[in-house]
C-alpha cells in the first residue's frame, strides 16, 4: 500500500510552494475571465504565464517590448560627469544665507 506522502512525492506535491501576492482588482478580473476562458483555473493560468515569462529569455527585453506597446518607455539621459568641486561651491554661493534668512522669517511668524 502506497501512502500519501509517498503518492504526494510522485506527483510532486513535495516540491510546491505558495506564493502569496496582491495584485489589482482589474488584473485579477482579467486572469479570472481569461481561466475561465480557457477552462483552467486561476492557479494553473498565473503558473503557465509566470514559468512562460521565465523561459522567454531575456527579462529587460520583454519589459521594454511590453513598456512600448503601452506607450510608457522612459528614456534615461545620458550619463553626465558630476560638476567639479569649484564648481558645486560657486554654483550654490550664497544659498546658505538665503536658506538661514527664510528658516529665520518662518520662525518669526509663528
Amino acid at each position: 500500500m502506497i501512502s500519501i506522502f509517498d503518492l504526494g512525492a510522485v506527483i510532486g506535491w513535495n516540491s510546491m510552494r505558495q506564493l502569496i501576492t496582491r495584485i489589482d482588482d482589474r488584473l485579477h478580473r482579467e486572469l479570472k475571465d481569461r481561466a475561465a476562458a480557457e477552462g483552467r483555473s486561476v492557479n494553473s493560468l498565473v503558473t503557465h504565464l509566470l514559468s512562460s515569462a521565465l523561459a522567454s529569455g531575456d527579462e529587460r527585453a520583454s519589459v521594454r517590448a511590453r513598456a512600448e506597446s503601452a506607450g510608457i518607455v522612459v528614456v534615461p539621459l545620458g550619463a553626465r560627469r558630476p560638476p567639479s568641486r569649484d564648481a558645486a561651491i560657486a554654483s550654490t554661493k550664497g544659498v546658505g544665507r538665503r536658506a538661514g534668512q527664510a528658516l529665520a522669517a518662518e520662525r518669526a511668524a509663528r
